[in-house]
C-alpha cells in the first residue's frame, strides 16, 4: 500500500461508507412513496419504542441536530403524527408521543424499511449476519471509546 493515501479497493472504512450510502438511498426510495424521509421515519420509530423522548434525545437517536429535530417535530405535530404537551412538566422538555395516525404511518414505513434490510441481508446466512452484526458493534464501540477519551474530538 502506498504511503500517500488509502487504497480504496481494500479500505474497510470506505466500504462501510459505501454500504451506508447504498442503504440510505434504498431507504429513501422505499419511504418516499409514503411521504416520509429517513429522519421522519427514525423519529416515529424512536417514539414508538421509547415514548416521551425529548427533542435532544430524538435528535441524538436520529443523527440530526436539535434544531433540525425541533423543526421536524413541529411539522409532525402540525400534520397530526405526534402530540406534545402545551407546557413542560419539568424544565423545558416537551416529550412527544405518537398519535394513531403516527402509529399507522410508522407501521407502513417499518414494513418498507424491513424489506430494504431483508434485501441487504439476502445474500448472507444467519451466521454471517450474526458475525457482521458483532463486527460492526465492535467497530462502533472502539471508535466511541476513542472519541470519549478526547483523542479525536471535533473531527
Amino acid at each position: 500500500m502506498s504511503q500517500r493515501g488509502i487504497d480504496l479497493t481494500t479500505s474497510l472504512g470506505y466500504l462501510l461508507k459505501e454500504a451506508s450510502s447504498a442503504l440510505r438511498a434504498s431507504m429513501e426510495a422505499a419511504l418516499r412513496p409514503l411521504g416520509m424521509t429517513i429522519t421522519h421515519y427514525s423519529c416515529l420509530e424512536l417514539l414508538a419504542q421509547r415514548p416521551g423522548l425529548s427533542n435532544s434525545e430524538l435528535a441524538r437517536g436520529a443523527f440530526v441536530t436539535r434544531q433540525s429535530m425541533n423543526v421536524l417535530l413541529q411539522a409532525l405535530e402540525r400534520d397530526g403524527y405526534v402530540t406534545r404537551p402545551e407546557e413542560a412538566r419539568v424544565g423545558k422538555v416537551l416529550p412527544a408521543q405518537l398519535t394513531p395516525l403516527g402509529r399507522s404511518s410508522l407501521e407502513k414505513a417499518s414494513a418498507a424499511v424491513r424489506a430494504v434490510e431483508n434485501k441487504m441481508l439476502g445474500g448472507m446466512t444467519q451466521d454471517e449476519q450474526t458475525t457482521a452484526f458483532k463486527a460492526l458493534q465492535s467497530m462502533i464501540h472502539s471508535l466511541r471509546d476513542d472519541t470519549q477519551d478526547g483523542t479525536h474530538e471535533n473531527q
